[in-house]
């Protein structure tokens, strides 16, 4: 009878670990599917909220919306930030329900995915703003041009658009913590580039339109003016 309760002890332990554990299983799934139906909620929440708002306008116009289209995705960019939105909410559940296992090594691991998140929300934000405001530079710029009948207009535009693009994108890597100094400087030395050239190219090609303004505000004296 002895050897037998020495056999079953090993046994006894196991299902009481098992027994012990089983709440906590229990908590951890009622965490995952309140979390899960959590982010469905967020995500249709943020989706309407950013097309109530007409983001997703603002994306069609900046191009991003076309772009991922030609990449073969289906959906938009504020389809986008509601996925995002929704991993994270899954994310989140993730976490607490591993941690009530006492799983703190997977909750270590998931907590530095859910620290990323936010900070592709924010990339994405700040290139669906600077890829509009780059396209409205971009179009300011070749209709001056036309104006004063400056050669290569549409070439000026894209340049002034693509070097905001440009210099939005570095601002969206350096927020996920992608690129360096060296990146960024040498995008410094080609913007001031840049720019140099368009204030030059704006010089030289407004300057009749400049006079002509002068002339009408402040027209000049004729040589018997000055006699009183």
């Amino acid at each position: 009878m002895e050897k037998i309760d020495i056999m079953l002890e090993p046994v006894q332990a196991f299902l009481l670990q098992i027994y012990g554990f089983l709440p906590k299983l229990a908590l951890a799934l009622g965490v995952l599917i309140s979390g899960w139906l959590l982010a469905k909620v967020a995500r249709f929440a943020i989706v309407k909220g950013l097309r109530t708002i007409n983001f997703n306008v603002l994306t069609e116009r900046a191009g991003l919306d076309g772009f991922l289209s030609q990449g073969g995705i289906e959906t938009d960019t504020t389809g986008i930030f509601g996925l995002l939105i929704y991993w994270l909410v899954i994310l989140a559940a993730l976490i607490i329900g591993f941690n009530s296992m006492g799983l703190t090594y997977i909750t270590g691991l998931l907590g530095e995915v859910v620290l990323f998140v936010p900070k592709v929300i924010v990339a994405l934000l700040i290139l669906a703003v600077g890829a509009y405001f780059a396209r409205f530079v971009g179009t300011t710029v070749i209709a001056y041009c036309k104006n004063i009948a400056l050669q290569d207009s549409d070439i000026l535009g894209k340049l002034a658009q693509y070097a905001i693009m440009t210099f939005v994108i570095l601002i969206a890597l350096d927020q996920v913590n992608v690129g360096g100094d060296i990146v960024r400087q040498s995008f410094l030395i080609i913007l001031a580039g840049v720019v140099f050239a368009l204030a030059l190219a704006f010089g030289l090609g407004g300057k009749a339109a400049a006079a002509e303004l002068i002339d009408h505000w402040w027209p000049r004296r004729g040589k018997g003016d000055g006699d009183t």
